[in-house]
């Protein structure tokens, strides 16, 4: 096939230095995912290369700069997940995905969809009381479960943040550790926290706290409680038991959202337990209000590696998707 050259031009309002990156760092991303060659002078781009290379590059670089010269602040691993965004899904664009943004007020980064997968999943919290993030670590779905939850709280139309966690690793014996017990869930929830913080000022978040705005249920303590008026979130749903699970689901009140999210193939139950997740995900798929989404590598948005390091797992692990291991007999 035959290169060809094409002209396009960035937003007369945006810096091409700040858009190209320190010693153009951003401009050789470009032309490595695509395999063509660019050229800048000025806010003019002349790209040299396959047709087809030259439409997809120059698709996510004006996306990219359009973003950039509204005020968005655009990041190397954001740059490189808008690239993986346009092979994995060439219908969909950055623009899209900003629809969706979750406009918690905060000196903190606008916080939107980075894959598909997540805009679907944010737009199925915003339609159902009980959504069921499921997938692999770096996907976004607790942290975007989270800034649903903030966002809601602060615009008043939930009373509170509940957030719950399995405590497998202590066995539930929460009573032996020491402190009360937020000291003794906290350790648990450390993901849960690590994303809130990231979203509201540290100051903020212990005001909410004080005013139990945002409480802390151990799983094993909720039984017997009706939710109204809160936004659940139940993390690292994959380690509840069916009991737990079951139990869990029906503590959902008037005015209230639940997402629940996890793992399957990262379950730590004892052998003789299975996973109330892996169930539910057989037993409740056909309810109306109760919507599943399933993650996967390409939703990853951490660190590039990340992806690779699931991928490389998931074509050695034994059996996908069942939460156990399979026996050597």
């Amino acid at each position: 096939m035959d290169r060809i050259q094409k002209d396009f031009h960035l937003p007369e309002n945006l810096d091409p230095k700040v858009f190209l990156g320190e010693m153009d760092s951003h401009l050789h991303l470009f032309e490595e995912a695509f395999s063509i060659h660019l050229a800048t002078s000025g806010h003019r781009i002349t790209a040299t290369g396959q047709k087809d290379n030259i439409l997809q590059g120059e698709k996510v670089i004006l996306d990219l700069a359009a973003l950039m010269a509204s005020g968005y602040a655009i990041r190397e691993d954001e740059i490189r997940q808008a690239i993986a965004l346009t092979r994995n899904d060439p219908g969909i664009t950055l623009k899209n995905l900003l629809t969706e943004y979750i406009p918690i007020n905060s000196r903190k980064r606008v916080i939107f969809p980075k894959s598909a997968h997540q805009l679907e999943y944010i737009q199925a919290i915003k339609k159902n009381d009980i959504v069921f993030g499921i997938g692999p670590a770096g996907t976004g779905k607790t942290y975007l479960a989270m800034a649903m939850a903030a966002y809601h709280l602060l615009k008043h139309s939930c009373r509170k943040i509940i957030l719950v966690r399995p405590a497998v690793e202590a066995g539930e014996k929460l009573g032996f550790l020491p402190g009360d017990i937020a000291e003794k869930i906290n350790p648990y929830l450390r993901p849960l926290y690590d994303a809130l913080f990231d979203m509201i000022d540290a100051d903020k978040v212990q005001k909410m706290m004080e005013k139990q705005e945002i409480e802390i249920a151990p799983l094993a303590f909720m039984r017997g409680r009706t939710l109204n008026d809160a936004f659940i979130i139940l993390d690292e749903a994959q380690n509840a038991t069916r009991e737990q699970m079951k139990m869990f689901l029906t503590r959902i009140g008037f005015n209230s959202k639940a997402v629940i999210t996890g793992d399957v193939t990262q379950v730590d139950l004892p052998s003789d337990r299975s996973s109330g997740l892996v169930e539910a995900t057989k037993i409740l798929k056909n309810i109306d209000g109760i919507k599943f989404l399933h993650f996967s590598e390409v939703d990853v948005v951490r660190h590039r590696l990340v992806q690779e390091i699931i991928k490389a797992y998931e074509k050695h692990a034994p059996e996908e998707g069942t939460g156990r291991p399979s026996s050597n007999k």
